[in-house]
């Protein structure tokens, strides 16, 4: 196993759970990941909104991804990384030719707001099912 059959699962299924911190308490939402490939795990964000200050205070995030299965045993990727900023050029006009609802989001937010990408490209990853319950170390992991 290794980052690709991760970057397959994640487009396959896009909604992350992504933990964040602020302060000593966890913080949690769920994110529509934009992309993932060989060299990570693609997000974006506005710059007021909270999560993006918790991200440049602590960029160490988990993300988890979720396929669902009969009678709720389904499977679930896990990856624990640090985030990355991404301040290229190319990458914002792919991102607003991809998302162009970004730029209307950007014109219609407070004076000075603007979309910060991000991506997780360094960090762990692992599959969990049924058949590693109560056996989660024993999942096999993925190092990218």
């Amino acid at each position: 196993m290794d980052i690709s059959e991760c970057a397959m699962f994640a487009n396959k299924n896009p909604v992350t759970y992504i933990a964040t911190t602020d302060g000593d308490q966890p913080r949690v939402r769920a994110f529509a990941m934009w992309f993932a490939d060989e060299t990570g795990f693609y997000y974006h964000t506005g710059t007021p909104k909270s999560v993006y200050r918790q991200l440049v205070k602590n960029p160490n995030v988990e993300l988890c991804f979720y396929a669902p299965g009969e009678m709720g045993a389904g499977k679930m990727m896990r990856v624990a990384g640090t985030v990355e900023f991404q301040n290229d050029a190319a990458l914002r006009e792919r991102l607003f030719a991809d998302r162009p609802w970004v730029k209307d989001l950007l014109k219609s937010g407070p004076a000075g707001a603007d979309v910060a990408i991000f991506r997780v490209a360094h960090g762990v990853a692992y599959f969990w099912t049924m058949d590693y319950n109560m056996r989660e170390a024993e999942s096999p992991r993925v190092k990218f």
